[in-house]
């Protein structure tokens, strides 16, 4: 059984349209987030723990808003930014900038305690049988558990709160004319940074 660990349950509706429900089972443990500027750091030391506490495969992700002119802030704080800002705070934040240039990027960490074979993911490129095993803040430097590390991105802008749906970020959020918000979970899915992320991880996972 693979472990999709999040205590989002937005996320694990994303995930299980790429995964399915029979591979799929969500796990609701908030495992201790590493305070980290790189989100491959972050999900790779969540799916390390994980991994320990469950000792089945597992899956994290970290995701983040990357504003380009705000010298991509929230970025990696984006939780803690909407928990304590909110959305609106962020967008009067970028409402007077003549550039509103935005990313989302997600980044998903797979972990089963077995080692991976070479793949052409750039990702992993230079240490592909480890992937992110030495990322800061790990606890086991002399002999860390192996970390597959799949991203996705997607650009777009910020814009005025718009859309019922989605959550997070999802309603400042806009990609080619829509807002996050503003589409259902089979379009956003198609071409948000988790989708894709997931994607990546689907295909790879269907060989593990």
């Amino acid at each position: 059984m693979l472990y999709y660990v999040t205590t989002n349950p937005g996320k694990v509706r994303e995930a299980r349209q790429y995964l399915g429900d029979e591979t799929i089972t969500d796990y609701d443990y908030d495992y201790p987030e590493l305070q980290d500027d790189s989100m491959e750091a972050i999900a790779a030391e969540g799916a390390r723990d994980s991994y320990r506490t469950l000792g089945e495969p597992v899956v994290v992700d970290d995701s983040g808003l990357f504003i380009k002119n705000l010298d991509g802030f929230p970025g990696p704080y984006s939780s803690y930014v909407e928990e304590k800002l909110g959305i609106e705070r962020v967008w009067d934040l970028t409402q007077d900038l003549e550039d509103r240039t935005a990313s989302f990027r997600c980044v998903m960490a797979y972990c089963d305690g077995e080692p991976f074979e070479a793949s052409p993911d750039p990702v992993d490129k230079d240490d592909r049988a480890a992937a992110a095993a030495t990322a800061s803040g790990s606890t086991e430097e002399d002999d860390p558990l192996p970390v597959k590390l799949f991203v996705g991105t997607v650009r777009g802008e910020i814009t005025a709160p718009r859309g019922e749906g989605g959550f997070g970020f999802d309603p400042i959020f806009e990609h080619e004319g829509s807002t996050f918000a503003e589409l259902n979970s089979e379009e956003k899915n198609a071409l948000s940074h988790r989708g894709r992320a997931l994607a990546k991880f689907a295909e790879w996972y269907d060989t593990r």
